[in-house]
């Protein structure tokens, strides 16, 4: 016979007396389950945020290998990248919030789309950044499609075929035509830097496409930290979450970027005025770009345009903020900076 003592409110404590056979004792397989429930109970699980660090980590070193060596692997990478990017748009497009009333584009167009998109790219490494009349005539193919593949072509069609051609095709292509750029840096102002190099050096190409791309990034952890810890006004109806403290955590971040990263370290801008206005424009291209992607994903009614990269959704979450960048920095290193 068993007891079990049982203790009551009072003094008296009550005890259960029951026969040890009517006890059920745990089988052998049933041990085991529950060991293995345990074990799975206690181990710890990948979450959201652990697979964001991780692959956002490898993404970045990527892409990062690819800036520094310059060339056809920076072309490839970019035109991987340029190709998924227009999958992702052209589901934006026939995604049924943005579709709804509106006729897409047809598969033919959109594959034509896509496929000259990822020739811009390597157009303008073939050519060295001389590919502006590219855009022209493809957008010309691209409308002439549109009119011979539908029997009664929409208005909608033509602007969201041609806004793709713009947007995932001709905005990349300013990344390469910046890695281009051979003007060597005058002074490297880190010597342990200047020593890896040697009398090599590196050119404005490469300064301003890695301090670009570290200036954005940045801008993101800025803004994110800021926004967490202090966000308290909104910043624009689109994006809810974004407010006014963390996108001047976001500038001040990227600021610090330029002029630490750039000035100080590449020698690049040659002047702190030169670093901060580099890191004004890389700012607003940042969040500009984050917005104008997040009204195609409001107005398509989803979350992530795609789920290519594990914790940060498809390429067009991960490189928003870098479409309009490459085109804005650009054209400040090439017209704008010279005159300071």
């Amino acid at each position: 016979m068993a007891e079990l003592k049982v203790a009551t409110k009072g003094s008296n404590t009550h005890v259960l007396r029951t026969s040890a056979r009517n006890v059920r004792r745990p089988t052998r397989g049933t041990r085991r389950t529950v060991v293995v429930a345990q074990e799975a109970t206690t181990r710890p699980r990948r979450g959201p945020s652990t697979n964001r660090v991780v692959f956002g980590t490898l993404a970045g070193a990527v892409a990062l290998s690819c800036i520094g060596a310059g060339g056809w692997a920076f072309a490839g990478f970019a035109a991987v990248s340029v190709y998924h990017a227009t999958q992702e748009y052209f589901g934006f497009v026939t995604a049924k919030g943005i579709s709804q009333g509106m006729e897409p584009p047809t598969r033919a167009v959109s594959a034509a789309t896509s496929a000259l998109c990822v020739s811009a790219v390597l157009m303008t490494q073939i050519f060295q950044g001389r590919s502006g009349a590219a855009l022209a005539v493809s957008g010309f193919g691209i409308l002439t499609m549109n009119l011979l593949q539908s029997n009664k072509p929409r208005f909608s069609q033509l602007t969201s075929s041609i806004f793709g051609l713009f947007y995932c095709g001709f905005l990349p292509s300013f990344w390469l035509k910046m890695r281009a750029l051979t003007t060597p840096v005058e002074a490297i102002k880190w010597k342990a830097l200047a020593s890896v190099v040697g009398e090599k050096g590196i050119s404005v190409g490469l300064a301003a496409t890695f301090l670009s791309v570290v200036c954005v990034i940045a801008a993101d952890t800025g803004a994110y930290f800021g926004g967490k810890n202090f966000g308290r006004t909104q910043l624009i109806s689109i994006s809810p979450k974004k407010t006014w403290e963390g996108a001047i955590a976001g500038l001040l971040s990227s600021m610090a970027a330029a002029v630490g990263v750039g000035h100080a370290v590449l020698g690049w801008p040659a002047t702190p005025l030169g670093a901060i206005l580099l890191s004004v424009i890389t700012f607003l291209g940042s969040v500009f770009g984050d917005l104008i992607e997040s009204t195609m994903k409001r107005d398509a009614g989803v979350k992530d345009s795609g789920n290519l990269i594990p914790g940060h959704g498809g390429v067009l979450d991960r490189a928003d903020g870098y479409m309009f960048t490459g085109s804005l920095v650009y054209a400040y290193v090439k017209y704008l900076l010279p005159m300071l």
